[in-house]
């Protein structure tokens, strides 16, 4: 069902945008196709991105047993409300690219930029809202009060991320409030919305929630693995970039509780690129490789078991299946 349902969400997304493409406000939709991959230099499928979030709310709504088609405004939601926290991700965190190319502020100012992720945040809200010309407004209520949960939710994680950045007393359990909001959230949304619309009662529903849920922490897990040692030509961004930049991901939390030489490392200050390889080796030597592994390992049991409780019906979930296992990177 896959190469069915992209070809949707990219031609709904499309349609939610085009609100702005007016004679006066055609720079402002460009500045909204660019940063969604389909205009500018090196447009294309990579620099749109993979578009999890709002296939796991079609998916979600099929294998429940209801027509995915109707659920298109809230996938395009999902995905748009993601967007928006990524054009403001890159200004707050000054990054100059985003998957290859030059970030949205880099090209425009910060100014426009935030108007452009605002944009997207208001345009999420109106598409969600669309829902109600093919379901009961209870449910259309109940969706759009998820999604706007669930911003809220990203707002708390990034200020905890942001927050974290000057602390040097952080613990493991500081970790995951801060990925539950920036990570999993939208991933929980999205299979709850899904559920919502696809029927589900509330148990099924529930099922699916905490299956995003687990799903978003174990995939932070893996990446922050990859963070540090990943294979760059696999991952396509540096593998020293978590080090040098100091940031806060279980690993590292982890090496730091040791007490070990790689905290005393870190304690005196910025890593710098060429001792990269000796420190992460450090890291390694004292646990903080297979700590994150378990904890992937665990997010990932309970995401397949919390899936499996939602008993995915048909082709869907049967894809439903398959995606997860390859975004846990586990062989079916």
């Amino acid at each position: 069902m896959i190469p069915e349902l992209l070809p949707a969400i990219e031609s709904e997304l499309q349609r939610q945008v085009a609100r702005l493409d007016q004679p006066r406000t055609r720079p402002f939709h460009e500045m909204l196709t660019y940063h969604l991959g389909w205009t500018g230099e090196g447009a294309g499928h990579e620099t749109a991105g993979k578009r999890i979030r709002p296939l796991l709310v079609l998916l979600t709504t099929a294998a429940c047993g209801a027509n995915w088609q109707f659920a298109l405004p809230a996938a395009a939601a999902v995905e748009l409300v993601h967007n928006f926290s990524l054009v403001h991700d890159d200004i707050q965190d000054n990054s100059p690219k985003r998957r290859g190319r030059p970030t949205l502020w880099v090209k425009w100012g910060a100014p426009m930029a935030i108007n452009a992720g605002d944009a997207l945040f208001v345009i999420a809200t109106q598409a969600i809202l669309e829902l109600a010309q093919s379901h009961p407004a209870g449910s259309v209520v109940r969706a759009a009060a998820i999604l706007s949960a669930t911003c809220l939710e990203l707002t708390r994680g990034q200020y905890l991320d942001m927050s974290y950045e000057d602390r040097h007393d952080l613990a493991v359990e500081d970790y995951w409030p801060m990925i539950a909001g920036k990570t999993a959230a939208l991933l929980s949304a999205g299979c709850h919305i899904g559920a919502l619309l696809g029927g589900g009662d509330e148990s099924k529903r529930e099922a699916y929630r905490a299956f995003g849920h687990d799903l978003g922490l174990a995939f932070q897990v893996q990446d922050d693995i990859l963070g540090i040692w990943g294979d760059e030509a696999m991952t396509g961004k540096s593998t020293a970039s978590d080090l040098v930049e100091g940031k806060n991901s279980l690993p590292i939390l982890y090496g730091i509780r040791q007490n070990g030489k790689f905290a005393a490392r870190w304690k005196r200050g910025d890593i710098q690129p060429a001792e990269v390889n000796e420190v992460a080796q450090t890291l390694s030597d004292e646990g903080g490789y297979q700590y994150a592994q378990e904890q992937a390992q665990q997010w990932t049991e309970r995401a397949l078991h919390n899936l499996e409780a939602a008993q995915p019906q048909g082709q869907a979930g049967r894809e439903l299946i398959g995606l997860a296992h390859k975004l846990l990177k586990r062989d079916q």
